[in-house]
């Protein structure tokens, strides 16, 4: 349903059940990851603005299981690409190959794990740059082109990369124009002593946990629209460009700031934010929330900052508490 064609009473109808949808979805995905609330909220957040998300985190916490569970309670394909320096851009498009028909042979095309719905690329910057570069159409464009042709990708398309923070021998940096594709860069922190303790005793037993489909592809590309419609105050937004463009002016601490791609993101994940936690409005509390993993990225510090060892999660919430 488009919100511009309900009234206040349908539309805070329609934001309710939205949120009750949600509920749903996060108890059924917490049957089987413990903890990571902020995560998966982040990682859904990211599907409902059609973006995609960049994961820092370290090896054995849970990545793949945590993508591959929301993939299945949405009821959406879901393929893992391992980033190796050999990987060829033709592993992850696909390519043509040969098939004999009738006597006769002929050039048909093998999708790559690129054609599915959420796809996680494992540990990205071990990829070379010309493959990195070929997820770049797959993210801004939703198509992939191999030789002449082009073949769209299917809706929801969602695309999860991961790179490890502590090795970084024979590695790839993502360069800054394509970090600024991602929407978020999710930080995965370890668990705590009693979330460790739940973890060893869930997958220490016969049985696994399993989850239950709560969504659909049609039911996500909805939600995705209603996202968009999700109304927001003119003060809430003014403030939202202004933490934006207090980047590009606080020299001290940070070299270069975000793009205006980072203010629509901002206002884009507020509004998702808003949704997932039932809310037919956006608060502060969504624009502050999701400021750190719009920007983190986004932003590059100062040579004195990083040599005083000044994060970027730290510059964020000076801005913030500067720009009221």
């Amino acid at each position: 349903m488009n919100s511009n064609d309900a009234g206040s009473g349908e539309l805070e109808r329609v934001y309710r059940g939205a949120g009750d949808a949600f509920a749903a979805l996060f108890n059924e995905i917490s049957k089987v990851i413990v903890g990571q609330k902020d995560t998966v909220e982040q990682i859904v957040i990211a599907i409902l603005c059609n973006g995609h998300a960049l994961m820092e985190s370290n090896p054995g916490l849970g990545k793949t299981l945590t993508v591959s569970t929301i993939a299945r309670t949405m009821d959406l394909d879901f393929s893992r690409i391992q980033c190796t320096p050999d990987l060829m851009p033709a592993d992850i498009t696909g390519t043509h190959i040969i098939e004999e028909r009738g006597g006769s042979k002929e050039f048909k095309f093998e999708p790559g794990p690129v054609f599915s719905n959420i796809v996680l690329a494992d540990e990205i910057n071990r990829a070379s740059p010309k493959t990195q570069s070929a997820l770049l159409e797959a993210m801004q464009e939703k198509q992939v082109t191999v030789g002449n042709d082009t073949f769209l990708l299917d809706k929801p398309f969602f695309l999860l990369a991961t790179q490890n923070p502590i090795e970084m021998e024979g590695t790839f940096p993502l360069p800054e124009a394509q970090l600024d594709r991602f929407l978020l860069k999710i930080l995965l922190d370890y668990p705590s002593l009693e979330e460790e303790k739940e973890i060893v005793r869930r997958y220490t037993q016969y049985e696994e946990p399993q989850v239950r489909k709560v969504l659909d592809k049609r039911m996500v590309l909805q939600l995705q629209r209603l996202t968009r419609d999700m109304p927001i105050a003119d003060d809430i937004k003014d403030r939202a460009i202004r933490i934006v463009m207090a980047t590009r002016k606080w020299t001290d601490f940070i070299e270069y700031g975000a793009s205006p791609r980072a203010s629509i993101g901002l206002i884009l994940a507020a509004k998702a934010r808003a949704l997932v936690n039932s809310r037919n409005f956006v608060s502060n509390e969504d624009i502050e929330a999701m400021a750190y993993p719009i920007l983190r990225h986004r932003i590059m510090l100062t040579f004195e900052s990083e040599r005083r060892g000044i994060t970027q999660d730290q510059v964020i919430k000076e801005i913030l508490g500067k720009v009221k």
